[in-house]
């Protein structure tokens, strides 16, 4: 269904040169718990993408690890190609909600754990953002946290192709932001947003639901 789907070459429409950048002291620890803790008036950008499948909506969970290095980056994934759902696009770790889970929280530690081998030691949960519907019709929760770095990671190949970082200031810039759409008018119409990182010699195309969810974490934080 969305196999053949090459996102890079869908023009750019535009790019948010024209909106602020989070400023630095909101991306400090204190600044991220107080936000939390505070939280402000705001909307999130982003709650639902149209739905291309006919599976019955699941509840899935995800882990957004704000890793502390001096300059803080976020941990991203490739997802392996074998995947049945978003195979080789840019992740968080994550996945569906399972009854054993204590809650949203609780669910997206063990996907972590189950998909990278990131220990729930060393992770402090903030809170989460806005639910997220993907094509696919997995209602999201994204879970935010700060991780101590010098963690191990151990990949499960079967869901896994890649793990990376990219610095949380150039998500977090809409300078960085583009914006897409396709089937202007149709009625399965699709915008999103990508956020390319150049990460050395590899490109990290960050995209769709994991670009979107970003975006609303920007909202939050510039609120």
């Amino acid at each position: 269904m969305l196999a053949d789907f090459d996102p890079r070459s869908v023009p750019v429409d535009r790019v948010d040169h024209d909106l602020p950048a989070v400023p630095a002291d909101r991306l400090s620890v204190a600044a991220l718990r107080q936000r939390f803790a505070h939280p402000p008036v705001w909307e999130p950008e982003l709650r639902r993408e149209p739905r291309l499948t006919d599976r019955l909506p699941a509840q899935a969970a995800v882990l957004v690890p704000i890793v502390l290095h001096a300059r803080p980056t976020v941990l991203l994934t490739e997802r392996a190609s074998r995947m049945s759902t978003h195979s080789g696009q840019v992740a968080f770790p994550g996945g569906r909600v399972d009854p054993e889970d204590a809650n949203l929280a609780a669910a997206a530690l063990r996907e972590a754990w189950e998909e990278v081998g990131l220990s729930a030691h060393g992770i402090e949960v903030l809170g989460h953002l806005p639910t997220y519907t993907t094509v696919t019709a997995f209602v999201v929760t994204p879970v935010v946290a700060l991780v101590q770095p010098g963690f191990l990671l151990r990949p499960n190949p079967a869901e896994v192709a890649d793990v990376f970082e990219v610095p949380l200031d150039f998500l977090m810039n809409p300078a960085h932001h583009r914006r897409h759409q396709v089937d202007h008018d149709g009625p399965r119409a699709r915008h999103w947003f990508s956020m390319p990182y150049q990460d050395g010699s590899v490109e990290r195309y960050v995209w769709g639901a994991t670009a979107g969810m970003l975006r609303n974490l920007y909202r939050f934080l510039i609120a």
